[in-house]
């Protein structure tokens, strides 16, 4: 049986979390969520907490499953209770991002700024020009735009420049002409 897998999530005031068939449903302040866990699992959802088990007769699938159906039960419950945030920083003369309605422009050194769109559900802020973050109450969603910001001009190892994690060590390299 999994570690993970064992330990029950308190569900936080204001988030229900209700339960029919392993299809689970979350709803809190920050939104609602809801996923089709498969039958390998059994959930039970008290009124204070939600437990994952085993069921009786277990497939070898089961205890593998296990640690993933509870974790991804836990991001629900967090999500939808107090919300993910991802930052990012943009490093480089003249890289810069703005936030116009839901597009974001961020200008990382193309002849063309890259414009996106910013997905249903989440929320871009911009502390200050060079500072993005992504709050949102699904982690996926939240994790996946973000990769996807970083991917307009990812870090390289020269000089530094480009889009990176908050707190991200990049390591650097030195160039041809370094003995």
């Amino acid at each position: 049986m999994s570690r993970i897998g064992k330990k029950a999530i308190a569900i936080p005031a204001g988030t229900t979390v209700t339960c029919e068939n392993n299809f689970v449903t979350v709803k809190g302040p920050k939104g609602e969520l809801s996923h089709q866990f498969k039958n390998d699992v059994v959930i039970n959802v008290s009124e204070k907490e939600v437990l994952v088990t085993l069921p009786e007769n277990p497939t070898a699938f089961s205890p593998v499953y296990h640690g993933t159906a509870r974790a991804l039960l836990n991001n629900m419950v967090h999500g939808c209770s107090e919300g993910f945030k991802i930052a990012l920083e943009i490093k480089g003369t003249g890289y810069r991002a703005s936030l116009a309605g839901t597009k974001l422009t961020v200008l990382a050194g193309y002849s063309n700024p890259v414009v996106v769109d910013v997905p249903k559900g989440l929320t871009i802020e911009l502390p200050t020009q060079t500072d993005i973050v992504v709050n949102g109450f699904d982690k996926q969603q939240v994790g996946q735009f973000a990769a996807h910001i970083r991917g307009i001009r990812p870090p390289e190892p020269y000089k530094g420049k480009g889009i990176m994690y908050k707190g991200e060590r990049i390591r650097r390299k030195e160039g041809k002409s370094a003995k």
